[in-house]
């Protein structure tokens, strides 16, 4: 049995959850990743400075020997996966160690990172407790909630390699496919406890074919959009400019690009079965997305690529990617053990 409240929570959570992937492309685009040389503490301070004079004048050479105690353990830890190579070539990148001059703007724009990450977390966290309480009897629910909170807790974590590695492609890519694992254990544990999104989605062999086939190329085309752009990354170190970028791309974009409009035609396939049927309300709000995404994507690649389209790009990509995971878990009824839920004030 849930409480509105506790079914509410779960929901801000998740909007939280998104928020920090927002957040985070809001601090790629700026470039202001490296704003917080520390973590989860910023300058040492849970409250940034607002200006250099308020530093040692030595801070660059103190967070940069802490950086390399960082990198040393990092690297140990992937030399013990048998990652060795990968261990040297980020002991070995003199681009790691590399200490930025404090920027006021790009300080304050990490740190609101750090704070939606915070509250995210601690949601997560209060979700767990708050479960474990009063409906342990869910053992699904309470296992659910202790996993995603372990990935949350080791999102966390590779934020302060992020940090460490002084922004290394790969590592980002990490870090944001265990965002997109918190979500879709959040959507696991909305499922269970929704009366809305309880009920079994009954379609047609075709339509869940459909669904399922969509996801797992929306997936994709997330891992080939962060390819693009730790590809953008690099032109960026050699000197290049965003009106050269597209000139520059190699076959990770056009295949970014031509899949996108294998979505759209499947996309379209699904809405035109939908309409038969009108059981699926949420098809539309996928389809608009999907349309908006692709947009996004068009000004990205032959608009000089402006931030703000980038975040709105990755935006409708993941709520995209929610809504057709949460579709695709309503494919199939609940599994046994879970009781039915009464909703109490």
């Amino acid at each position: 049995m849930f409480s509105k409240a506790f079914i509410r929570l779960n929901w801000i959570t998740l909007m939280f959850i998104f928020l920090v992937i927002i957040a985070g492309s809001v601090v790629r685009t700026s470039g202001s990743g490296m704003g917080c040389p520390d973590w989860p503490k910023c300058f040492g301070t849970w409250v940034p400075p607002t200006s250099e004079a308020q530093l040692p004048k030595d801070y660059r050479e103190v967070y940069g020997e802490k950086r390399v105690k960082k990198v040393e353990k990092f690297a140990k830890f992937l030399t013990a996966l048998g990652m060795k190579e990968t261990a040297d070539k980020i002991k070995n990148d003199p681009r790691t160690y590399q200490e930025e001059p404090f920027n006021a703007q790009k300080t304050w724009t990490e740190y609101g990172n750090r704070l939606v990450g915070f509250l995210a977390g601690n949601g997560v966290l209060i979700i767990f407790l708050w479960g474990f309480w009063k409906y342990r009897k869910d053992k699904r629910f309470v296992w659910l909630s202790l996993f995603n909170l372990i990935a949350i807790g080791l999102n966390g974590w590779f934020g302060s390699i992020v940090v460490a590695t002084n922004l290394v492609p790969w590592v980002i890519t990490v870090h944001m496919f265990l965002a997109l694992l918190v979500v879709c254990l959040q959507l696991m544990m909305i499922r269970r406890i929704s009366p809305a999104s309880q009920k079994t989605l009954n379609l047609p062999v075709a339509m869940k074919w459909l669904i399922g086939i969509i996801l797992i190329i929306t997936a994709y085309q997330m891992f080939l959009g962060t390819q693009v752009r730790e590809y953008i990354d690099e032109l960026t170190m050699k000197g290049l400019g965003r009106e050269s970028w597209t000139s520059q791309f190699g076959w990770t974009f056009f295949i970014h690009r031509s899949f996108s409009w294998a979505v759209l035609v499947l996309m379209v396939l699904l809405v035109f079965l939908n309409y038969k049927t009108d059981k699926v309300k949420s098809v539309y709000w996928a389809f608009g997305i999907l349309v908006l995404e692709l947009l996004g994507g068009v000004l990205l690649a032959y608009a000089d690529m402006p931030g703000f389209v980038q975040v709105s790009h990755l935006l409708c990509a993941i709520i995209l990617f929610g809504i057709l995971f949460m579709q695709f878990i309503r494919l199939k009824p609940l599994s046994k053990g879970l009781s039915k839920t009464s909703i109490r004030g």
